[in-house]
């Protein structure tokens, strides 16, 4: 069952959380539609599974363009072409220019593992465990012209145990991730943008 907005989901790699949006939306625990899932990269394994759940999936290779600004313009004109409501960054690799994030501002959610505003961009999990943290998580905020820092919407924690590395981190907190996504993106299409904690 779908309906209601149409929600585009941008990847680059394996497209675990869009898989986890585009279930919920299916059986109607998320009141929208997977319109499009749109990668930067031909080769992401994203593309297959969301073949495999019957959304429409477009590619934008970023390595064709030659500025930020023309790849983002192409981006731009896909989404719009397929009437995108929100849009909904699931392990997006790149990072968008003001300009870009401007034209879709309250309008874009970006999952993120970390605990913001702790540890924006890379290496999350390995800048917590180094920082002996006690706990981790992942948090979904709306994307802003500042990377990492738009206003945050979710956010689900897991303890950090002994021993564990950057990687048995990782997957505890996205199996939170998977949790958390569809449950903020389920509030923000019902208008509700209160901070969630799971």
């Amino acid at each position: 069952m779908t309906g209601g907005l149409r929600i585009g989901i941008l990847i680059s790699g394996s497209g675990s959380n869009m898989v986890a949006l585009v279930r919920a939306m299916q059986t109607g625990d998320v009141a929208a539609t997977p319109a499009l899932v749109l990668s930067n990269r031909p080769q992401a394994p994203g593309l297959g599974k969301a073949r495999d759940l019957n959304v429409p999936t477009q590619t934008v290779p970023h390595a064709q363009y030659q500025t930020r600004e023309t790849f983002e313009a192409a981006l731009d004109e896909a989404l719009t072409a397929a009437r995108i409501d929100l849009v909904c960054c699931a392990g997006f690799m790149r990072i968008l220019t003001p300009g870009f994030v401007s034209r879709w501002e309250g309008r874009m959610l970006n999952i993120h593992p970390s605990l913001l505003p702790k540890y924006p961009g890379l290496d999350t999990h390995a800048r917590a465990l180094a920082a002996g943290d006690s706990r981790a998580g992942c948090t979904v905020h709306e994307v802003t012209a500042e990377l990492d820092a738009g206003p945050i919407l979710g956010q689900a924690s897991v303890p950090i145990a002994p021993g564990d590395t950057p990687q048995t981190l990782a997957a505890r907190v996205l199996i939170q991730e998977h949790r958390l996504y569809p449950a903020v993106l389920a509030r923000v299409v019902a208008g509700n943008r209160e901070m969630l904690v799971l």
